[in-house]
């Protein structure tokens, strides 16, 4: 089960980045991102209510369920479309991909989770694989706006780390991942409402039938299914572990560019990829760490 919720978030989440791209036009961004939210969030509600699995978070939860929405679902984003104004998406794919070591240190901060030598090697590998990736982007030039570019999707990171350990408490306190997100969602989308309200941004309609077919994958599949298999998969192998689904994304957004965007492999990119998979062997290998314990509510979502 483990592996299966791995490879899909791998492959959701791979995917997504030929999606958003599409929806690159005269939409802001800050519209595109409240789109695909408040179309998740309805839809991952409306699914829980038909099949009798919506329930409201109870009240010493609400505020959790809050932050969670403003770590992963909201404020993330809004850094790193930001990001890929001043800096290459690969480069903040790069950047990204040290949710694994962040994961890692809030989970010890937090939790007081141990931060094992093979978390650590693996976290690294997998780094230095991606800086081989995309080390053209990095030396295409390097001012001012690739420092803030730098900063925001530094900030977007942190943001997803901090949420990874929000959603880990609500696991905890027996918030199935399905809910939290359904809820988490809607409030996202409130949140991005009400900037749209506060910075004047005009809310432009989806241009043509592309933007709309990206909208919908981004928020079904990309959202309601990833972000769920993603936070299910951080409830039952921890945080560090999980977070090494954003090491591998990248390739399979390479893979998708290679197909459709003409991207060139060359010797020193596969070389980044050889040492990000061989990170993933020393994540996965040697001994299983005891399973955790679910509550009733976290093992309903399974």
């Amino acid at each position: 089960m483990n592996a299966t919720l791995f490879c899909s978030t791998v492959l959701i989440w791979g995917t997504t980045w030929i999606a958003i791209a599409f929806q690159v036009g005269p939409v802001p961004v800050l519209v595109s991102v409240f789109y695909r939210f408040a179309l998740a969030g309805l839809m991952l509600l409306a699914l829980l209510a038909l099949t009798g699995r919506l329930a409201v978070p109870a009240r010493r939860d609400q505020p959790f369920v809050v932050l969670q929405a403003l770590c992963l679902f909201s404020c993330n984003f809004l850094c790193f479309y930001k990001a890929a104004a001043f800096v290459p998406s690969g480069l903040i794919s790069v950047i990204f991909s040290l949710a694994t070591i962040l994961n890692a240190v809030n989970a010890r901060l937090f939790f007081g989770d141990p931060i094992s030598r093979r978390a650590l090697l693996a976290a690294l590998l997998g780094a230095a694989g991606l800086g081989l990736l995309f080390g053209p982007d990095v030396a295409l030039g390097f001012d001012a706006g690739t420092l803030t570019g730098i900063g925001l999707a530094a900030l977007g990171t942190l943001f997803f780390s901090f949420g990874n350990m929000v959603s880990r408490r609500n696991s905890a306190a027996g918030l199935a991942p399905v809910v939290a997100n359904g809820w988490g969602m809607a409030y996202g989308a409130l949140v991005l409402l009400a900037l749209i309200a506060l910075t004047g941004t005009p809310i432009v309609a989806p241009p043509g039938g592309r933007y709309v077919a990206a909208l919908v994958y981004l928020a079904a599949i990309g959202s309601v299914v990833g972000f769920t298999t993603y936070l299910m998969l951080v409830a039952r192998i921890g945080s560090a572990r999980a977070a090494y689904a954003t090491v591998l994304f990248p390739i399979v957004a390479l893979t998708l560019s290679s197909l459709f965007e003409s991207y060139q492999w060359t010797s020193t990119g596969l070389l980044g990829v050889l040492l990000t998979l061989a990170g993933n062997a020393v994540m996965f290998s040697g001994p299983k760490a005891p399973a955790r314990p679910l509550t009733p509510a976290a093992r309903a979502s399974v």
